[in-house]
């Protein structure tokens, strides 16, 4: 008997995964830009190293690559749709939950942001962190839910197996 591609025995937690903390990603942004409005709030400081604000992403991490016409917007959904779908594939041929776990995560992510991108032309992003002069990026749960998933490949990939 073959197994199919495009579902396999994880399927169903990678999608589950998926879904939840895609939901959670868009509700969170949503309640950002609409109930709680932050951009009319400017920056508001929560820690003396954690800032809630608004930025918005055209490009990809850190900034990296901006966009600022419909061309490269629609490029990066695209590319997103492409990533999003070899890992749909790639996760399917998972046996073991936390790589499923981690599938689900990165594609909650990678989705979230995409779906930003369709909606809104660029990325909503909240997050900051700072110490000193130091400054993180502004990031999303979206990304939040990308590290996740990668660190959790790379820490499987690293696993010894019989």
């Amino acid at each position: 008997m073959t197994r199919s591609r495009l579902w396999g025995p994880m399927s169903g937690l990678i999608l589950a995964i998926g879904l939840a903390g895609l939901i959670a990603d868009q509700a969170f942004k949503a309640w950002m830009l609409y109930g709680y409005e932050i951009a009319a709030r400017g920056r508001v400081a929560l820690t003396p190293f954690f800032d809630l604000v608004m930025v918005w992403n055209y490009g990809v991490s850190y900034g990296l690559f901006q966009q600022d016409g419909a061309f490269g917007r629609w490029v990066l959904v695209a590319v997103t749709l492409v990533i999003s779908i070899v890992f749909w594939i790639w996760g399917a041929q998972s046996d073991r939950r936390l790589p499923a776990i981690s599938f689900g995560l990165v594609l909650a992510g990678a989705l979230g942001n995409g779906i930003d991108r369709v909606v809104y032309g660029a990325v909503a992003d909240f997050f900051h962190f700072h110490v000193g002069s130091f400054s993180w990026y502004v990031f999303n749960l979206a990304d939040v839910w990308i590290v996740a998933g990668v660190a959790g490949l790379l820490y499987d990939s690293f696993q010894k197996r019989p």
